[in-house]
């Protein structure tokens, strides 16, 4: 049994990881911690053992929800800065204490590093995000997995705060891992967010990535604080997925590409 909690398990990343983790490996029991009155945003068939908490606040039911874990994937967030960074701290102060050996993922985001090619106004990103595609040669080398974060919003500065706590468990001798997930939405669709074409991933893959990461840390072969781009395996990607490949064996099975043929 692989003891999991998601911490905010019924929003669209969690909800994807609820219903493609036990199907990638039956030993995944997966409870979810959300705040009283949450919506699942979950179809039929994903995991339904919930507990009602809000991490912001109650860190006793925090530290309780932490007893026994395995695996922590910490997916909540709230606005303003301020509060999601304090959120932040008590999440990872607690798991620290609280469920040392257990592997901790945070959730980042492709928008830690929006100053490298955001908001696709400056070649190539710009061509790209008009699938001018026979106009890019060469096409630009993928984002590094080892880029910093150079955020340019809260929301990408509360994603920087998180990998930063990810070092520090590293800096603890302790797993952790920042998930930089890409474009996750529930239907698994294509939306008109410009170029989301290459920031696009299936639920199935951000599951797979979350697989890849436990195996590798009960493997004794994860790079602790490590930050990698999470996204399908997309024809026309920006984002280094080689790194993640090669340190984890993250596998992406989709590609954004099928919406268009």
């Amino acid at each position: 049994m692989i003891n999991t909690l998601l911490i905010g398990g019924k929003g669209t990343i969690g909800s994807g990881l609820r219903t493609y983790l036990p199907q990638l490996n039956s030993e995944y029991q997966i409870t979810s911690a959300d705040l009283p009155g949450a919506p699942d945003k979950a179809a039929s068939g994903a995991s339904t053992d919930f507990i009602e908490l809000d991490a912001s606040q109650d860190d006793a039911a925090l530290r309780e929800a932490l007893e026994g874990r395995d695996l922590v994937v910490y997916l909540a967030r709230k606005d303003p800065l301020s509060e999601m960074n304090a959120m932040t701290d008590l999440v990872f102060k607690a798991a620290m204490d609280v469920c040392p050996d257990a592997l901790m993922i945070g959730s980042s985001s492709v928008h830690a590093t929006d100053a490298a090619y955001w908001p696709f106004i400056n070649e190539p990103y710009a061509t790209i995000a008009t699938r001018g595609f026979e106009k890019v040669d060469p096409w630009p080398e993928p984002l590094s997995a080892l880029l910093e974060p150079c955020p340019v919003s809260d929301y990408g500065l509360e994603k920087s705060y998180v990998e930063a706590w990810c070092k520090r468990f590293e800096n603890n001798g302790l797993n952790a891992v920042a998930a930089r997930w890409g474009g996750i939405n529930t239907e698994n669709a294509m939306t008109d967010e410009v170029a989301y074409f290459t920031v696009w991933c299936h639920q199935e893959d951000s599951a797979r990535f979350v697989d890849a990461c436990f195996r590798a840390a009960q493997a004794g072969t994860i790079r602790s604080g490590a930050h990698y781009y999470v996204i399908s395996d997309n024809t026309h990607n920006i984002f280094d997925i080689e790194t993640s490949g090669r340190e984890i064996d993250y596998r992406p099975q989709h590609d954004a590409q099928r919406f268009y043929e």
